[in-house]
């Protein structure tokens, strides 16, 4: 038992002199006094003042906080890695209890006034200054963490399919590339191995290059590291609270023209669609564009551009061609005549392209041939015809003494041609005058010209209700097509279309 602590006893006196030679807290505060003794902090350190100092940079990129459209502002969680190797901080580690590296904060020495030039934050640079590692043979490494706001040109052509190019420019500001040489820590850009995905955005990649430009202001060359931050836009979200509903509320245009006229509601439930799309998408979409006039975007290219105006100009060109189906629905015969082009288009030509007939009328190119070619004789017919004959609308042999008295009895009815029949007889063997006849002719007149009437004006309005219901189909078909083609056209124009 005594055997036992005598040997913890010594081993735990063999530690004690371990740790004490190898304390590090004399040592540091000797090394610190030492090398920032004599240290300035405004010296460039290197050892020939003629050669640039070398300064390896990169970041890593935590996270995309925000995209500002509006503002065309990127908000960005990096941190900055800076690395370089400082000619006055070398030491021998073994001249100092074995102490290899320092965190010496940064105000005390010199380091590389790299900051972003396309900043957007109140205070410029919105890095947190922590302390930089120091080892013995003068390399300093530099990892300032920070909430970094930069200006990023937004490209809103083809929202909500759109990519986003943002760069981000690091330089010195005050060493020229002679005195200070900023060099990429890495070939593949930035760090995103620790990347927190965005929900919104996704990030494609985000590639660095290395530029030397010479400024008006100062003939030496300027170097910068500038690293461009791909993201794409998520659509899932805007799939279905702004796509889904644009193309639902414009195919409401298209049921106006399948609603029959007489139903009363067919011009209200076009009218009432395009303040639905002119004000309600608008409102959705306007707290994500920016104000810009220089692209067009494609939702707006979609919702509120190029596609929001397809729309816009088939809702309003429905409301007005639906005022002109109802105007041809009630038209009636004592205030409208059908011009010879309406019945040529709307009652022949374009019914038979759209396979449209009318009861008991089958409308094919034969028959459109052959009215046409029927309408011809009979203008001819009736031009030679007597005065007589084209009232009572028969053949001129009824005036023969032997003909047309069997066939005119069928024509108008036998009590009238009977009396006609005999009226004339008496007029032939007992002198009856002219003025008798004339009479009669004139009665016959008015009731053949009421009857003609009635029916010319029930088929002039059948042919105008009918012309209103061509229009209705037509309408339909063209601007369901329209429709199609714009949507289609629109989405297949975009970059890519993948919902994610």
């Amino acid at each position: 038992m005594y055997f036992v602590m005598d040997l913890y006893l010594i081993v735990l006196c063999l530690l004690v002199i371990y740790i004490k030679d190898s304390l590090q807290g004399p040592h540091e505060k000797r090394l610190l006094n030492n090398l920032l003794a004599t240290y300035n902090t405004l010296e460039r350190p290197v050892a020939n003042e003629s050669d640039p100092l070398e300064v390896k940079f990169g970041l890593t990129l935590q996270q995309i906080i925000d995209v500002d459209e509006k503002n065309q502002l990127l908000i960005t969680n990096i941190w900055l890695s800076l690395e370089w190797n400082d000619y006055n901080l070398r030491w021998n580690d073994s001249e100092y209890g074995g102490v290899r590296d320092l965190r010496i904060t940064p105000n005390k020495l010199w380091k590389p006034d790299v900051l972003m030039y396309n900043s957007a934050d109140e205070g410029f640079d919105g890095t947190y200054h922590t302390n930089i590692v120091v080892k013995n043979n003068g390399s300093c490494l530099y990892v300032p963490p920070g909430i970094f706001k930069s200006t990023c040109k937004i490209d809103i052509t083809w929202f909500p399919f759109d990519d986003q190019h943002c760069e981000m420019k690091f330089g010195s500001w005050t060493y020229d590339g002679n005195q200070l040489d900023l060099m990429l820590n890495s070939d593949d850009g930035g760090d995103l191995s620790d990347f927190i995905t965005n929900g919104e955005w996704y990030l494609i990649g985000m590639p660095g290059k290395k530029n030397t430009i010479t400024y008006q202001c100062c003939p030496e060359p300027y170097v910068d590291i500038t690293f461009t931050i791909q993201i794409r836009r998520r659509t899932l979200y805007y799939f279905f609270n702004l796509i889904v509903p644009c193309v639902l509320i414009s195919s409401m245009a298209l049921l106006g023209f399948t609603l029959p006229p007489d139903s009363g509601e067919k011009l209200t439930l076009v009218a009432e669609t395009l303040p639905q799309v002119s004000d309600a998408i608008p409102l959705l979409v306007g707290h994500v564009i920016t104000k810009t006039s220089e692209a067009v975007p494609l939702l707006v290219c979609f919702l509120k551009g190029t596609y929001f105006n397809c729309i816009m100009f088939m809702v309003a060109s429905s409301v007005v061609l639906t005022v002109v189906v109802l105007n041809y629905h009630h038209r009636t015969a004592d205030i409208h005549e059908m011009p010879p082009w309406i019945k040529s288009v709307f009652l022949q030509w374009l019914p038979w392209i759209l396979r449209m007939g009318r009861p008991g009328r089958k409308i094919t190119r034969k028959t459109i041939i052959l009215s046409n070619r029927m309408k011809e004789l009979e203008l001819k017919e009736r031009s030679s015809k007597s005065l007589l004959a084209n009232v009572l609308d028969i053949d001129d042999d009824f005036r023969h003494p032997c003909s047309g008295i069997s066939g005119s009895t069928t024509a108008i009815g036998g009590s009238v041609f009977t009396r006609l029949t005999t009226v004339e007889e008496q007029n032939v063997h007992s002198g009856c005058t002219h003025k008798d006849l004339h009479h009669i002719l004139k009665e016959l007149q008015f009731i053949t010209n009421r009857m003609k009437k009635a029916d010319e004006e029930a088929e002039l309005i059948s042919d105008w209700k009918f012309a209103a219901m061509v229009v209705d189909r037509f309408c339909l078909f063209v601007f369901t097509l329209f429709t199609i083609i714009a949507t289609v056209t629109v989405l297949l124009s975009a970059p890519h279309i993948i919902v994610q």
